[in-house]
Protein backbone atom coordinates (compact mmCIF):
# COMPACT_ATOMS: atom_id res chain seq x y z
CA UNK A 1 0.00 0.00 0.00
CA UNK A 2 1.33 3.39 -0.69
CA UNK A 3 1.52 6.03 1.90
CA UNK A 4 -0.91 8.34 -0.15
CA UNK A 5 -3.61 5.41 -0.24
CA UNK A 6 -2.60 4.73 3.69
CA UNK A 7 -3.64 8.42 4.58
CA UNK A 8 -6.57 8.11 2.56
CA UNK A 9 -7.69 5.01 4.68
CA UNK A 10 -6.88 6.01 8.16
CA UNK A 11 -8.63 9.93 6.94
CA UNK A 12 -11.80 7.75 5.88
CA UNK A 13 -12.09 5.99 9.08
CA UNK A 14 -12.16 9.22 11.26
CA UNK A 15 -14.10 11.41 9.02
CA UNK A 16 -16.50 8.35 9.44
CA UNK A 17 -16.79 8.73 13.16
CA UNK A 18 -16.14 12.57 13.42
CA UNK A 19 -16.83 14.24 10.05
CA UNK A 20 -14.50 16.58 7.88
CA UNK A 21 -14.22 19.66 10.06
CA UNK A 22 -14.02 18.00 13.46
CA UNK A 23 -10.92 15.40 12.16
CA UNK A 24 -6.98 17.35 11.88
CA UNK A 25 -4.11 16.21 10.07
CA UNK A 26 -2.72 15.32 13.36
CA UNK A 27 -5.34 12.93 14.09
CA UNK A 28 -4.81 11.61 10.28
CA UNK A 29 -0.78 11.12 10.88
CA UNK A 30 -1.33 9.34 14.23
CA UNK A 31 -3.57 6.89 13.49
CA UNK A 32 -1.98 6.38 10.10
CA UNK A 33 1.58 6.15 12.11
CA UNK A 34 2.99 8.46 9.76
CA UNK A 35 4.47 11.88 10.26
CA UNK A 36 2.92 15.33 9.29
CA UNK A 37 5.96 15.48 6.71
CA UNK A 38 4.59 12.58 5.35
CA UNK A 39 1.29 13.58 5.12
CA UNK A 40 2.07 16.72 3.36
CA UNK A 41 4.13 15.32 0.77
CA UNK A 42 1.04 13.55 -0.41
CA UNK A 43 -1.19 16.14 0.13
CA UNK A 44 -0.92 19.88 0.64
CA UNK A 45 -4.01 19.99 2.97
CA UNK A 46 -7.19 18.45 4.87
CA UNK A 47 -8.90 20.25 2.02
CA UNK A 48 -6.74 18.88 -0.97
CA UNK A 49 -6.85 15.63 0.75
CA UNK A 50 -10.81 15.71 1.33
CA UNK A 51 -10.78 16.34 -2.76
CA UNK A 52 -8.39 13.43 -3.11
CA UNK A 53 -10.96 11.20 -1.95
CA UNK A 54 -13.59 12.48 -3.76
CA UNK A 55 -11.33 11.72 -7.10
CA UNK A 56 -10.77 8.18 -5.69
CA UNK A 57 -14.18 7.15 -5.73
CA UNK A 58 -15.84 9.26 -8.27
CA UNK A 59 -13.25 7.86 -10.81
CA UNK A 60 -13.87 4.56 -9.76
CA UNK A 61 -17.55 4.79 -10.16
CA UNK A 62 -17.08 6.09 -13.53
CA UNK A 63 -14.91 3.92 -14.77
CA UNK A 64 -16.75 0.92 -13.56
CA UNK A 65 -19.71 2.00 -15.29
CA UNK A 66 -18.00 2.89 -18.21
CA UNK A 67 -16.00 -0.59 -18.64
CA UNK A 68 -19.55 -1.66 -18.62
CA UNK A 69 -21.22 0.09 -21.30
CA UNK A 70 -17.98 -0.30 -23.67
CA UNK A 71 -17.64 -3.51 -23.42
CA UNK A 72 -20.68 -5.29 -22.72
CA UNK A 73 -21.65 -6.76 -26.18
CA UNK A 74 -25.73 -7.61 -25.26
CA UNK A 75 -27.78 -4.55 -26.10
CA UNK A 76 -30.71 -6.41 -25.03
CA UNK A 77 -29.03 -6.37 -21.20
CA UNK A 78 -26.75 -3.75 -20.75
CA UNK A 79 -29.45 -1.83 -19.39
CA UNK A 80 -29.99 -3.95 -16.47
CA UNK A 81 -25.65 -4.10 -16.82
CA UNK A 82 -25.73 -0.54 -16.41
CA UNK A 83 -27.43 -0.22 -12.96
CA UNK A 84 -26.40 -3.22 -11.59
CA UNK A 85 -23.02 -1.84 -11.70
CA UNK A 86 -24.00 1.43 -10.42
CA UNK A 87 -25.64 0.03 -7.24
CA UNK A 88 -23.53 -2.50 -6.58
CA UNK A 89 -20.86 0.93 -6.42
CA UNK A 90 -22.85 2.69 -4.30
CA UNK A 91 -22.92 -0.55 -2.39
CA UNK A 92 -19.59 -0.75 -1.92
CA UNK A 93 -18.71 2.84 -1.23
CA UNK A 94 -21.57 3.68 0.83
CA UNK A 95 -19.29 4.47 4.42
CA UNK A 96 -17.85 7.36 2.06
CA UNK A 97 -21.15 8.26 0.09
CA UNK A 98 -23.05 8.67 3.57
CA UNK A 99 -20.27 10.76 5.23
CA UNK A 100 -19.95 12.88 2.05
CA UNK A 101 -23.95 13.75 1.51
CA UNK A 102 -24.20 15.13 5.52
CA UNK A 103 -20.83 17.07 5.34
CA UNK A 104 -22.09 18.41 1.57
CA UNK A 105 -25.18 19.70 2.72
CA UNK A 106 -23.75 21.70 5.95
CA UNK A 107 -21.02 23.36 3.75
CA UNK A 108 -20.69 25.49 0.23
CA UNK A 109 -16.86 24.84 -1.20
CA UNK A 110 -16.81 26.21 -4.18
CA UNK A 111 -14.13 23.63 -5.45
CA UNK A 112 -16.26 20.94 -4.39
CA UNK A 113 -19.10 22.12 -6.42
CA UNK A 114 -17.06 22.14 -9.46
CA UNK A 115 -15.53 18.96 -8.81
CA UNK A 116 -18.74 17.42 -8.41
CA UNK A 117 -20.01 19.29 -12.24
CA UNK A 118 -16.82 18.03 -13.46
CA UNK A 119 -18.21 14.32 -12.90
CA UNK A 120 -21.30 14.78 -13.52
CA UNK A 121 -20.65 15.75 -17.05
CA UNK A 122 -18.82 12.64 -17.61
CA UNK A 123 -21.51 10.12 -16.18
CA UNK A 124 -23.67 12.45 -18.68
CA UNK A 125 -21.10 11.20 -21.28
CA UNK A 126 -21.45 7.79 -20.36
CA UNK A 127 -24.93 7.63 -20.42
CA UNK A 128 -25.75 9.74 -23.65
CA UNK A 129 -23.35 7.19 -25.28
CA UNK A 130 -25.42 4.09 -24.47
CA UNK A 131 -28.58 5.63 -25.23
CA UNK A 132 -27.64 6.33 -28.57
CA UNK A 133 -26.29 2.81 -28.65
CA UNK A 134 -29.35 1.55 -27.86
CA UNK A 135 -31.67 3.81 -29.16
CA UNK A 136 -31.00 5.76 -32.09
CA UNK A 137 -32.92 7.97 -33.57
CA UNK A 138 -35.86 6.73 -31.51
CA UNK A 139 -34.30 9.41 -29.18
CA UNK A 140 -32.79 12.06 -31.12
CA UNK A 141 -35.13 14.34 -29.48
CA UNK A 142 -35.77 13.04 -26.25
CA UNK A 143 -32.39 11.96 -24.97
CA UNK A 144 -31.13 14.71 -22.88
CA UNK A 145 -34.37 14.73 -21.25
CA UNK A 146 -33.10 10.68 -20.65
CA UNK A 147 -30.08 11.26 -18.98
CA UNK A 148 -31.43 13.37 -16.26
CA UNK A 149 -34.46 10.51 -15.71
CA UNK A 150 -31.34 7.57 -15.69
CA UNK A 151 -29.50 9.95 -13.10
CA UNK A 152 -33.20 10.44 -11.25
CA UNK A 153 -33.13 6.94 -10.77
CA UNK A 154 -29.87 6.07 -10.03
CA UNK A 155 -29.99 9.18 -7.45
CA UNK A 156 -33.00 8.23 -5.51
CA UNK A 157 -33.16 4.55 -5.64
CA UNK A 158 -29.28 4.83 -4.36
CA UNK A 159 -30.95 6.15 -1.18
CA UNK A 160 -32.36 2.47 0.16
CA UNK A 161 -28.33 1.38 0.12
CA UNK A 162 -26.80 4.25 2.19
CA UNK A 163 -30.32 4.91 4.46
CA UNK A 164 -32.03 1.81 5.06
CA UNK A 165 -30.59 -1.85 6.42
CA UNK A 166 -33.13 -3.78 4.41
CA UNK A 167 -32.19 -6.98 1.96
CA UNK A 168 -32.76 -5.71 -1.41
CA UNK A 169 -32.72 -8.04 -4.21
CA UNK A 170 -30.10 -6.03 -6.82
CA UNK A 171 -31.15 -7.65 -9.68
CA UNK A 172 -34.91 -7.10 -9.64
CA UNK A 173 -34.38 -3.34 -8.92
CA UNK A 174 -31.96 -3.66 -12.05
CA UNK A 175 -34.06 -5.00 -14.25
CA UNK A 176 -37.25 -2.57 -12.83
CA UNK A 177 -35.35 0.50 -13.63
CA UNK A 178 -33.94 -1.15 -17.16
CA UNK A 179 -37.26 -1.40 -18.07
CA UNK A 180 -38.40 1.75 -16.83
CA UNK A 181 -35.99 3.75 -18.84
CA UNK A 182 -36.65 1.44 -21.47
CA UNK A 183 -40.36 2.64 -21.69
CA UNK A 184 -39.56 6.11 -21.52
CA UNK A 185 -36.70 6.02 -24.59
CA UNK A 186 -39.52 4.17 -26.71
CA UNK A 187 -42.90 6.05 -25.87
CA UNK A 188 -42.22 9.35 -24.22
CA UNK A 189 -42.68 12.52 -26.82
CA UNK A 190 -42.41 15.85 -24.42
CA UNK A 191 -39.08 17.22 -24.18
CA UNK A 192 -38.16 19.45 -21.69
CA UNK A 193 -34.53 19.41 -21.81
CA UNK A 194 -33.35 20.71 -25.48
CA UNK A 195 -30.04 20.07 -26.71
CA UNK A 196 -29.78 23.99 -26.54
CA UNK A 197 -31.23 23.84 -22.85
CA UNK A 198 -28.02 21.28 -22.19
CA UNK A 199 -25.67 22.64 -23.61
CA UNK A 200 -26.57 25.77 -22.07
CA UNK A 201 -26.59 24.12 -18.25
CA UNK A 202 -23.18 23.04 -19.12
CA UNK A 203 -21.48 25.48 -21.05
CA UNK A 204 -19.09 25.82 -18.36
CA UNK A 205 -18.03 22.70 -17.50
CA UNK A 206 -16.32 21.39 -19.94
CA UNK A 207 -12.93 20.66 -17.69
CA UNK A 208 -10.69 18.26 -18.19
CA UNK A 209 -7.42 16.67 -16.79
CA UNK A 210 -4.37 18.25 -17.51
CA UNK A 211 -0.76 16.75 -18.61
CA UNK A 212 0.61 17.11 -14.58
CA UNK A 213 -2.44 15.33 -13.43
CA UNK A 214 -2.59 12.30 -15.80
CA UNK A 215 1.29 11.46 -15.28
CA UNK A 216 1.24 12.12 -11.30
CA UNK A 217 -1.52 9.31 -11.55
CA UNK A 218 0.18 7.28 -13.71
CA UNK A 219 2.80 7.66 -11.71
CA UNK A 220 1.22 6.54 -8.32
CA UNK A 221 -0.01 3.62 -10.42
CA UNK A 222 2.62 2.04 -11.31
CA UNK A 223 3.78 1.90 -7.41
CA UNK A 224 1.09 -0.22 -6.50
CA UNK A 225 1.09 -2.85 -9.39
CA UNK A 226 2.66 -5.54 -9.41
CA UNK A 227 2.10 -7.28 -12.11
CA UNK A 228 4.47 -7.05 -15.65
CA UNK A 229 2.07 -6.57 -18.35
CA UNK A 230 0.25 -3.66 -16.54
CA UNK A 231 3.31 -1.79 -14.95
CA UNK A 232 5.12 -2.14 -17.88
CA UNK A 233 2.36 -0.73 -19.90
CA UNK A 234 2.06 2.36 -17.95
CA UNK A 235 5.77 2.89 -17.84
CA UNK A 236 5.13 3.14 -21.98
CA UNK A 237 2.44 5.22 -22.07
CA UNK A 238 3.69 7.44 -19.05
CA UNK A 239 6.13 8.08 -22.00
CA UNK A 240 3.84 8.27 -24.48
CA UNK A 241 2.39 11.26 -22.56
CA UNK A 242 5.60 13.09 -22.33
CA UNK A 243 6.45 12.87 -25.45
CA UNK A 244 4.26 11.31 -28.01
CA UNK A 245 5.98 8.80 -29.91
CA UNK A 246 3.44 5.46 -30.58
CA UNK A 247 1.35 4.47 -33.11
CA UNK A 248 -2.37 4.86 -31.95
CA UNK A 249 -3.04 0.87 -32.85
CA UNK A 250 0.15 0.70 -29.95
CA UNK A 251 -1.74 2.83 -27.73
CA UNK A 252 -4.86 1.21 -28.30
CA UNK A 253 -2.92 -2.31 -27.44
CA UNK A 254 -1.52 -1.14 -24.14
CA UNK A 255 -4.56 0.39 -22.90
CA UNK A 256 -6.49 -2.84 -23.34
CA UNK A 257 -3.73 -4.55 -21.11
CA UNK A 258 -5.13 -2.16 -18.09
CA UNK A 259 -8.95 -1.80 -19.05
CA UNK A 260 -9.83 -5.02 -17.31
CA UNK A 261 -7.07 -5.05 -14.14
CA UNK A 262 -9.42 -4.19 -10.98
CA UNK A 263 -6.99 -1.41 -9.97
CA UNK A 264 -6.54 -0.19 -13.62
CA UNK A 265 -9.62 0.70 -14.58
CA UNK A 266 -9.66 4.48 -13.84
CA UNK A 267 -6.60 5.15 -15.19
CA UNK A 268 -7.66 3.29 -18.34
CA UNK A 269 -10.56 5.48 -18.41
CA UNK A 270 -8.39 8.49 -18.29
CA UNK A 271 -6.22 8.03 -20.48
CA UNK A 272 -8.84 6.97 -23.18
CA UNK A 273 -10.28 10.72 -22.37
CA UNK A 274 -6.78 12.42 -22.32
CA UNK A 275 -5.92 11.08 -25.59
CA UNK A 276 -9.39 10.80 -27.03
CA UNK A 277 -9.44 7.33 -28.10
Amino acid sequence: MSKKQLIMESALELFAKQGFEATSVQQITEHAGISKGAFYLSFKSKDELIIGLIDHFMLEFISDIDHVVKNHDNDKNLLNEFYKTAFHSFQKHSDFAKIFIKEQSQTVNEELISKMHHYDKLIDKIILGMLERLYGEEVIYTKYDLIYCVKGFMHTYSQLFLFFNVPLDLHLLSQSLAEKTSLLAKYAETTFITEELYKTLNETLNEKVTKAQILEIIEQKIEEIDEPTESESLVLLKEHIKEPNLSPAIVKGLLSNLKDHSRCKQVSYLLRNYLEL
